[in-house]
């Protein structure tokens, strides 16, 4: 049987604990389990959490030294594990065991020295500050999970299961990975990266000369604006223009627009039943193919996927007229 030492860094993000034991545990072949997960901790008992739960730790490192699996999962702390924690997991890593983590387990992983030279990733709001502190590693911000030899790293809370199941299918094939899911009640596999969750706003803007051009601009997406156009609206040279908008705005007009433009696109992807024509043709991305080929580089996902995933329409009733 498959050993998995998942270990808990305190203050422990008692979601991201709870993953491993229960997409591995629904991980059956032939009625019988094909991993055992222990749950350990530098000093077993009761252990700090954020929130307002009670973890109860039993067991100490010496299951990471057993494991053919090793897991780190989500804390609230940044900066300064244990340095039993670390020891255990470079004796791990060294011994060949498989490394993970979920979550800002990552930054354990890192204050390791496991993921230097290696692609990593982990919660898109602290990406920053991973990339920031460990320059060593190579973090890619998004992506649901990211596997590099034997270091593997997952985006926050619920990638974990995507991290995880993709372990079972590895270790076991899809046909078990897909029932474990079935089982968790989860997608077998989930499309696209932490991208089509992450807010993309716009540099902070700086000044107000052309606040009145972009407002303008906003309510004329749908048609095909140009550098001309703004100018014009904003009575200057197209030369002024470029420069007062990459003071105030930080990107150029052009890149304003798109990103607006997108922007649109999205809110109409998510609240209106327009089909996909209609919608480039409302946000000013002119056909279907360019509404894809955008929303797919900014988002990870086709307009179809992200509406799917994103729609604020109730379900239509089987049977009823729309």
């Amino acid at each position: 049987m498959h050993r998995i030492a998942v270990v808990a860094v305190p203050p422990v993000i008692t979601f991201d604990l709870s993953i491993p034991e229960m997409v591995f545990g629904a991980a059956v072949v032939d009625d019988r389990p094909c991993y055992e997960v222990v749950v350990c901790t530098a000093d077993p008992g009761v252990i700090e959490a954020r929130g307002t739960l009670r973890v109860e730790v039993p067991y100490g490192l010496s299951a990471v030294d057993r494991a053919d699996t090793v897991i780190v999962t989500g804390t609230g702390a940044r900066t300064g594990a244990d340095a039993r924690v670390l020891d255990a997991l470079r004796r791990a890593a060294a011994r060949g065991a498989r490394i993970a983590s979920i979550c800002t387990g990552a930054f354990v992983l890192a204050q390791a020295g496991l993921l230097d030279g290696r692609r990593a990733t982990t919660f898109w709001v602290q990406s920053g500050a991973l990339a920031s502190r460990f320059p060593a590693v190579d973090v890619q911000p998004d992506v649901l999970f990211v596997e590099d030899g034997r270091i593997l790293t997952s985006a926050g809370a619920a990638a974990g299961i995507d991290l995880c199941l993709h372990l079972i299918r590895t270790d076991q094939g899809s046909a078990v990975a897909n029932t474990a899911a079935r089982l968790t009640v989860v997608a077998p596999v989930r499309y696209g990266g932490q991208a089509q969750f992450v807010e993309a706003p716009l540099p902070r803007e700086s000044g107000t000369s052309l606040a009145a051009t972009r407002a303008w601009a906003l309510e004329h997406l749908d048609e095909p604006l140009t550098l001309n156009d703004l100018a014009a609206q904003a009575r200057v040279s197209v030369r002024t223009l470029t420069r007062r908008f990459q003071a105030e705005t930080g990107i150029s007009p052009l890149q304003w627009l798109l990103h607006q433009r997108i922007e649109r696109a999205r809110e109409l992807l998510e609240a209106t039943d327009l089909g996909m024509e209609q919608v480039a043709r409302h946000s000013g991305l002119g056909t279907a193919d360019s509404l894809r080929r955008h929303v797919l580089r900014r988002l990870g996902l086709t307009p179809t996927a992200y509406r799917a995933a994103f729609t604020r329409l109730p379900p239509k009733t089987p049977g009823r007229p729309p």
